[in-house]
């Protein structure tokens, strides 16, 4: 899993929403990833909508989740594991109060993908790693317009990841294709972007500028294996 890890809005506006993240996912195919399966630069789509009603979140996952085998993404959601099972999503995303990793999977199988957040604890992803994990989040880096949290993970985390974390690492927090730049050059694996996505006044401009990240990391990779062999 490399790439853009679009998290939705709290948007009650289905139509709004799903058009967006249409936008989003076509950039993404458009820009391609050859680090993601399906080819798209948009490595997942996480729902995650913390006002919304019940029947209100069950129509938009299944919606989203129809729009994402579309374009070949998989899709998770944030928390409810139950929506999860009832929507045949690809996975969840736990945050540090949500239910235990393990329990999770257990319920879930090894099929499923299970993130969790880890904040700035390297204890705590070594730990999540460990209970099934398929990924770990970091972060905030930068203060959110959209989440609340204290902003105190340092960029040096990643360099401890590279060294003990086996499994991809997502940066989160007031993420912005300038800003992520070096968490990415330092070994993030995914960016996960809310508002510097669905709040730009071009969505496929937005999804085409953090492609660009990617694009230049992985040729940076690319030149440094050339460069190493021929010597």
């Amino acid at each position: 899993m490399q790439g853009l890890y679009l998290v939705t809005p709290n948007w009650d506006d289905t139509t709004r929403l799903l058009e967006a993240s249409e936008q989003a996912l076509a950039a993404g195919a458009a820009h391609g990833n050859a680090g993601n399966a399906g080819g798209n630069l948009v490595a997942l789509l996480q729902y995650r909508h913390k006002e919304a009603g019940p029947e209100l979140r069950h129509a938009q996952a299944t919606a989203l989740l129809a729009l994402c085998r579309r374009y070949g993404v998989p899709f998770i959601v944030n928390d409810f594991v139950d929506l999860c099972l009832e929507t045949g999503a690809d996975g969840v995303h736990l945050g540090g109060t949500d239910a235990d990793v393990a329990q999770v999977r257990a319920r879930l199988g090894a099929d499923k993908i299970i993130g969790a957040s880890c904040y700035g604890d390297m204890p705590r992803a070594l730990a999540a790693q460990r209970d099934g994990a398929s990924y770990v989040a970091f972060g905030g880096f930068y203060p959110s317009r959209v989440k609340q949290y204290a902003v105190t993970t340092r960029p040096e985390i990643l360099d401890q990841a590279r060294a003990a974390i086996r499994v991809p690492t997502v940066v989160i927090g007031g993420m912005t294709p300038a800003n992520a730049a070096p968490l990415v050059a330092r070994g993030a694996d995914m960016v996960a972007a809310i508002s510097s996505v669905y709040q730009a006044a071009s969505v496929g401009e937005a999804v085409g500028q953090f492609a660009q990240l990617f694009v230049v990391h992985n040729n940076s990779k690319s030149f440094g294996r050339t460069g190493l062999s021929a010597l």
